[in-house]
């Protein structure tokens, strides 16, 4: 599978965070967090998954644990399992992450 223009496919919500699957395999999840300025996703997490965001579109805050972190395009976050972890938007423009996870959720 090749899933081509990852930005390009970002969905945006004044109501809430927007979220996007791309491709979800037997052992491995990727899809799209996409924040308006100001949305976050609450620190929260999975037992049984390891995480990780690539910013792929704008800037904001990321929470891993204990540390809170300013993040911008092209970084890369690793929450693993049962590490709280949670994003921000903290610009004033979009903010859209690559979200890879496994193992992928139960259907």
């Amino acid at each position: 599978m090749i899933v081509r223009n990852v930005p390009g496919r970002a969905e945006y919500s004044s109501e809430k965070m927007g979220k996007v699957t791309l491709a979800t395999g037997d052992f491995l999840y990727a899809g799209m967090n996409c924040f308006a300025p100001g949305q976050a996703h609450k620190a929260h997490v999975h037992a049984d998954q390891d995480k990780m965001y690539l910013v792929v579109e704008g800037e904001g805050e990321a929470i891993v644990g204990d540390e809170t972190s300013f993040i911008r395009k092209g970084d890369l976050v690793l929450a693993r399992a049962g590490v709280p972890h949670g994003l921000r938007n903290t610009g004033t423009a979009n903010f859209a992450v690559l979200v890879i996870f496994a193992p992928p959720p139960k259907k």
